[in-house]
């Protein structure tokens, strides 16, 4: 890989629409844009782990194979030449597919996750696997299989999770684009680690197949990008109606590419854009002080323009008990059968996941479903009203990576590892879109973001007024200053 690719390719600042549409106007080629994220990978990842199972070679070829297309054919694949890492909570053909647990640790995917084969037939050129917890339990990334991602704005921070690889990577200037997924906020939660886009779809949204919880109504899979307009175009290629999936449905793309080629400071739409506001849903949870006051700032901003904003909020009292009763049938479900053949080799809060679903009775399950479907319609009956909700991503900034989760949010003890992440978990059980988007930093210089939730399935809608919010306070270009100088531990002790 040469110092000339890098020096063409600005990869501080080039967002994944600047490269692709370099690709397909042939002023820089696939290959050079591979290579100049294999160089920052080679560079960057040993220091902060994100990434695993690198394949250069491959995706070097499969560079090539792009470049040696017509420019008519370039031109119809939205992702041109984009490399991507997927999330090793999914298959990718070829590759490694730990899902963070030593029982898989040596296990290589035969076929691909159908987001990975849309995302290679719109023209993404897979190079790695991104690291996830255990199983993806967590929001906070480290696993005995490959160790701790750390957060490339300080690098004794956790990155979140568990798409925590995924953002960091992106962060970092390793990836333009990335999938993930959500249960209680792993797309939104790493993104506002990183300062960079999550997006959180409706169920059905994005395809989910192979699945082993068809019918599960918590766990979606989705977009990060740095900016939301990378995002939007990302999501386009992504969603869309699969025979494999009960709730995927034939989605309409035009609006999404609209929000994503449109011009900075553009408004497509209604002008004025109305919006509620809370920052704890009347005190139900705790809210660490750094995370409200660049929140406030935020929301200030924004209502000096085109934002008329008032505090409110729908009533979601049910939703927490509801999500985390749901989510223990899921995990019941998913990783009951694992931990009956290996339990001793999964880690304790993973045989507590299970444990929480065993302990499930059935008018706390029927309980439970009834609650959610009240979640829902009390958020879309709160949405007819207003264009979105804006809340907090995370109740609290980047933590110490020693940590396996925050005990105390502002003195107010945590019952478990689920508690201090309530606040994006709400939202899940409601199954309204929400994507988090960064819009500053802590005077410590962790980052901060806000969530925005809209309409069910207004994806190109949420992501419309999202970027506006980007074009006016998104924090996106400060990219980090990464000390690869410093030997860090891949396992450290974490308690």
């Amino acid at each position: 890989m040469s110092e000339l690719i890098s020096a063409e390719l600005d990869l501080d600042d080039a967002t994944a629409l600047d490269l692709v549409t370099s690709v397909q106007r042939g002023e820089s080629t696939a290959t050079q844009v591979v290579s100049a994220h294999l160089e920052g990978i080679e560079a960057v990842n040993p220091t902060v782990n994100a990434l695993l199972d690198v394949h250069p070679e491959e995706a070097l070829a499969e560079a090539d194979r792009i470049d040696r297309l017509s420019a008519a054919e370039r031109k119809n694949m939205p992702l041109a030449g984009l490399p991507v890492a997927v999330k090793d909570l999914i298959p990718a053909a070829g590759f490694r597919h730990t899902q963070g647990s030593p029982i898989f640790s040596t296990r290589i995917a035969s076929l691909d996750h159908i987001v990975v084969s849309r995302m290679k037939r719109a023209g993404a050129v897979v190079v790695a696997k991104s690291n996830t917890p255990e199983f993806g339990l967590g929001s906070h990334t480290f696993n005995s299989v490959t160790g701790l991602t750390r957060n490339p704005y300080s690098l004794e921070h956790s990155a979140g999770g568990s798409s925590g690889g995924a953002a960091a990577a992106l962060a970092a200037r390793m990836l333009p684009i990335a999938d993930g997924s959500d249960t209680g906020g792993s797309l939104r939660n790493p993104a506002s680690f990183c300062n960079v886009v999550g997006l959180r779809p409706s169920l059905g949204t994005v395809p989910n197949s192979p699945n082993g919880l068809a019918y599960g109504t918590l766990s979606v899979k989705g977009p990060m990008a740095r900016t939301v307009r990378d995002t939007a175009h990302l999501l386009t290629s992504m969603v869309g109606f699969t025979a494999t999936d009960p709730f995927s449905y034939p989605a309409d793309t035009s609006a999404l590419q609209e929000v994503a080629m449109s011009a900075v400071g553009s408004a497509h739409g209604e002008q004025k854009i109305t919006a509620a506001y809370t920052l704890d849903f009347s005190g139900m949870f705790p809210v660490a002080d750094s995370v409200r006051s660049v929140v406030e700032a935020a929301v200030a901003e924004l209502s000096g323009t085109d934002f008329q904003i008032k505090h409110a909020h729908p009533q979601l009292a049910e939703a927490k008990e509801a999500f985390r009763t749901l989510r223990g049938l899921q995990m019941l479900a998913t990783l009951g059968p694992v931990a009956d053949e290996h339990g001793d080799q999964m880690k304790e809060d993973a045989l507590w996941n299970v444990e929480a679903g065993r302990s499930v009775t059935a008018q706390q399950a029927s309980s439970a479903m009834s609650a959610q479907s009240r979640s829902w319609s009390a958020m879309a009956d709160f949405l007819r009203h207003v264009d979105v909700l804006i809340t907090p991503t995370v109740q609290v900034p980047p933590f110490d990576v020693r940590m396996r989760y925050p005990r105390e949010i502002d003195g107010a003890s945590m019952s478990d590892y689920l508690d201090w992440m309530t606040l994006p978990s709400i939202i899940t059980t409601t199954n309204h879109p929400a994507v988090s988007i960064p819009v500053g930093f802590t005077h410590t210089g962790l980052p901060v973001g806000i969530q925005m939730v809209g309409r069910f399935r207004g994806e190109a809608r949420l992501l419309e007024i999202a970027k506006r919010v980007e074009d006016r306070i998104g924090s996106w270009r400060a990219a980090p200053h990464i000390d690869r100088t410093r030997p860090l531990d891949r396992f450290p002790d974490i308690q």
